[in-house]
């Protein structure tokens, strides 16, 4: 491959001789390997503050044993900003079971470590990056603002809990003592910071963002807003019913796009969060991806698996409205959904083929759920926004015809041989547009339909905040029944998760039996993860349902294994006996799960 590294951002003194550059004017630092793709947040902002005349240096995966390549820049004219990368550093260094994980998707090869011996001290990745990369930074140049974003920035931002110490902790603010932190997508708050500090004015009230301020401070900054007072750490502390209150505050006032500020005392200060940022619109998400991306990682990082599952997909829409209680997409991309237009999809794609790597497959157009593209509210939002729990809100405009129109303009660009939608569907939509599902079943498929039914208990599926278990037969049924006119089998990969809150033993095994009824095979499933962020997670630490009512939760090693063998026992039988592939048509009974002979 020819070294193309004068179409990266600047990752070396080398590289600012060679631009002419004496400063720059921000160095953004991640715990990822350099991939330059809109998909990797660090390099999309690193883009965007391109594009608005910055002079933008990239720091990947810094050493953490001494300061010395916070100075590899120079002192930066306005800020160090600062992400772990596109995981919680927590996330991508140990599983859900707090083992370490001995692959890390987003570093070279997929090595978590340095070359050297393999400690926990020469990973790639330190645990809890974001807050060690501040203090290098400070200690490389003391009076240079120091700007925390991306995702465990955003959900580390109140009070958490931290699953591989099993513990609370305070806000990230608190812990780096960094200067802002950006909260959700940045791109406007992150301009907003370059702008000011350009013209040495105050960081206080930028929408999209959180302050650490001493009480007198807070006084004088904050009198004007409308607050709302969450639990202090210390009450959490003390009472972890606290926690999940304020967690249950936290997703109300996130999901209603709230202008009050939200306020939690932290020791002797208080963390604030501004209301949040306007969602790019529609014209403004399609600009951001007409920037110039090599869509390649640097030369220096070589192989980065994380870039071959997306090199060939392309982002269609960002927000969620799910609000599924284990998942942490819209509080940090917000409720509020927005889809990119055909044409700049279209140029995206026309962009693709002309690239030499480029093989004829389009392997995914998709995003957080990929048919929630051209959704929207026919009111315009509302507070709730809880669009599809428990069923499909009335008020929600799901529009088949844009999503079946943009399938067949991608499909007839030069050079396309295959559209596939590899992100994951929600059923319930997918059953109110049968034009759609046919055209995904017959030809845009992947190997697999990829759904995610999570369980089939209706118990615990209200506490993970999803419909009924008569979804998965309906949508089963419809499924076999397009295949059942090609006379052929279809493979559907059901994605399910063990031990969430709420879940018992019992439950597990009546999914495995519900499984075994409905003829669907167990091809991915993982232990619930309590990350920061999530209700499922304030569940899991109070051991309460979102009323405080009592809930059982499987926390030691013997019941969360004993759950996750249920589905591993069923998978073992079913590849012994030779179902690897395909379904067959279920026994149903009635629109539900039938439960004979179980």
């Amino acid at each position: 491959m020819a070294d193309n590294r004068k179409s990266f951002l600047a990752t070396s003194s080398k590289d600012l001789e060679e631009k002419g550059w004496q400063w720059v004017d921000v160095v953004l630092v991640t715990g990822d390997a350099y991939v330059d793709h809109p998909s990797f947040g660090i390099a999309l902002i690193g883009r965007l503050l391109e594009s608005k005349g910055y002079r933008v240096a990239m720091l990947a995966q810094p050493r953490y044993d001494s300061p010395e390549d916070f100075k590899r820049f120079g002192k930066p004219r306005l800020f160090f900003g600062i992400s772990a990368g596109n995981l919680d550093s927590i996330v991508s260094n140990y599983t859900g079971n707090a083992k370490v994980r001995d692959e890390d998707q987003y570093s070279p090869e997929g090595d978590p470590y340095f070359p050297g011996p393999k400690s926990k001290l020469n990973r790639r990745r330190p645990d809890r990056a974001t807050a060690i990369y501040v203090n290098l930074a400070k200690q490389a140049y003391k009076d240079v603002a120091t700007i925390i974003g991306g995702v465990e920035a955003s959900l580390r931002r109140f009070s958490h809990y931290d699953y591989q110490q099993k513990k609370i902790r305070g806000s990230i603010l608190t812990d780096s003592k960094a200067d802002l932190l950006i909260y959700g997508m940045g791109e406007r708050a992150v301009v907003e910071v370059a702008r000011r500090l350009s013209q040495k004015e105050d960081l206080v009230g930028i929408a999209g963002t959180c302050l650490r301020l001493s009480p007198q401070d807070f006084e004088q900054s904050c009198f004007e807003y409308e607050q709302r007072l969450l639990p202090s750490l210390a009450a959490i502390m003390a009472d972890k019913k606290n926690f999940l209150d304020a967690e249950l505050l936290i997703d109300k006032e996130a999901r209603a796009s709230s202008q009050k500020i939200l306020i939690q005392q932290q020791q002797s200060h208080y963390v604030v969060q501004m209301p949040p940022a306007l969602p790019l619109t529609s014209t403004e998400l399609d600009s951001i991806y007409t920037l110039p991306f090599t869509k390649q990682a640097h030369p220096e990082s070589g192989r980065v698996p994380a870039l071959a599952m997306i090199r060939d997909s392309i982002t269609i829409v960002r927000g969620c409205c799910g609000n599924c209680s284990f998942c942490a997409i819209t509080r940090h991309q917000g409720p509020a959904l927005v889809s990119r237009s055909h044409e700049s999809i279209v140029a995206e794609v026309e962009h693709l083929v002309s690239e030499d790597w480029f093989t004829g497959t389009i392997t995914d157009l998709g995003g957080p759920t990929a048919n929630l593209y051209g959704v929207s509210c026919e009111k315009g939002g509302c507070r709730k926004r809880d669009c599809l729990f428990p069923e499909i809100c009335p008020q929600l405009v799901i529009d088949e015809a844009t999503m079946l129109t943009l399938l067949a303009k991608v499909k007839k660009v030069a050079g396309v041989k295959h559209l596939f939608i590899s992100s994951g569907l929600r059923m319930e939509l997918l059953l109110k547009t049968p034009r759609l599902l046919k055209a995904l079943i017959e030809e845009h498929t992947p190997g697999m339909l990829k759904v995610a039914p999570e369980h089939t208990v209706d118990r615990v599926l209200r506490h993970m905040h999803k419909p009924g278990n008569s979804i998965l037969p309906e949508f089963l049924k419809a499924c076999r029944d397009i295949k059942k006119q090609q006379k052929s089998k279809i493979a559907i990969s059901a994605y399910l998760i063990s031990s969430h809150p709420g879940c018992t033993l019992a439950d597990m095994k009546r999914l495995s039996q519900d499984l075994v009824s409905l003829n669907l095979p167990v091809r991915q499933f993982q232990d619930f993860t309590p990350t920061p962020g999530t209700l499922a997670t304030a569940m899991y630490v109070s051991e309460m349902d979102r009323s405080g009512a009592p809930l059982y939760v499987a926390k030691n090693f013997l019941e969360r294994q004993q759950q996750r063998e249920c589905l591993q026992t069923m998978r073992g039988l079913q590849e012994k006996g030779g179902k690897k592939r395909g379904i067959a048509p279920a026994k149903q009974k009635g629109g539900k799960i039938s439960r004979k002979g179980k």
